[in-house]
């Protein structure tokens, strides 16, 4: 099973701002959209954003989010947690999913 490898940040943003930013922010001061904020998200559990409304399955599926499970999610969010509402299909690529997430590591902090 593949597995997270550090990416390039400078691309991860790009990554981001085309196909995450329109439902999510990674500010601080950043607000829920279509989907949560994502400050402060390596070490929390799925479905914890305060004011934002999960499913049951986010809720319930009680991952720890981390670069390997980030990985995972990330590659098909529909198949990682059944019953999600995120649309977004995925990154298929293993090299786009690490430069994500190597740039969610320096954004949401």
């Amino acid at each position: 099973m593949p597995s997270f490898a550090s990416g390039d940040a400078k691309n991860g943003a790009k990554l981001f701002k085309t196909r995450c930013a329109q439902c999510h922010t990674v500010e601080a001061a950043g607000t829920n959209k279509v989907g949560p904020k994502l400050h402060g998200l390596f070490g929390r559990q799925s479905g914890k954003v305060d004011g934002y409304q999960y499913t049951d399955a986010n809720r319930d599926k009680g991952v720890i989010w981390d670069n390997q499970t980030l990985f995972d999610y990330l590659e098909n969010p529909k198949k990682y947690i059944p019953g999600t509402k995120m649309a977004f299909a995925g990154f298929k690529k293993e090299k786009e999913r690490n430069d994500v997430i190597t740039y969610l590591q320096e954004a949401c902090k």
